[in-house]
């Protein structure tokens, strides 16, 4: 069974770039099995297609609007994860939707679909994370892997050396 954990957003808007800050992370903190794939999805949509192809599992990581207090990590599956991105609070989620619709019509969607969400705080043009959401996205990364040990798979702990909590965003 091939996973893929997807990260999207825009890096240019502060916690908006969320997804692609937590695919980072995992590549930096854990090493994983062959079957699964990470992917810095960017604000990309239906050019996304093609990596869903053999999925069985699709993790996306993005910054959702929950109406939670910012940096409230959660966790939406099956038929809920598209319902999330039909309140767009960016264009890229339009792109996400087109590209979730697209994969059921074409019968390439994957059968398991969770969403790790996080509650942004700003999404002012600026690089980098807010304070609060950069406080979470441990709590973020962990819970990732926390479903990929559940659905199977076995990410390990990368050398410790070079990683410290924080540092990566």
């Amino acid at each position: 069974m091939k996973a893929l954990v997807l990260g999207i957003g825009n890096i240019l808007l502060s916690d908006e770039g969320v997804g692609v800050k937590a695919i980072n992370a995992l590549e930096k903190k854990f090493r994983f099995p062959k079957a699964v794939e990470l992917l810095d999805g960017g604000t990309a949509g239906l050019e996304l297609l093609p990596y869903l192809t053999d999925k069985k599992l699709l993790i996306v990581i993005d910054a959702v609007k929950g109406g939670q207090p910012p940096g409230t990590v959660f966790r939406v599956e099956g038929e809920d994860v598209p319902a999330m991105f039909t309140a767009n609070i960016s264009p890229h989620q339009l792109g996400l939707s087109n590209l979730l619709a697209t994969a059921r019509l074409t019968g390439e969607l994957p059968k398991n679909i969770v969403l790790f969400g996080i509650e942004p705080e700003s999404m002012d043009t600026r690089v980098g994370l807010s304070d609060t959401v950069a406080a979470s996205l441990d709590k973020l990364i962990h819970a990732v892997v926390d479903e990929l040990q559940k659905m199977g798979y076995s990410p390990v702990v990368a050398e410790e050396k070079n990683y410290q909590p924080g540092s990566l965003w």
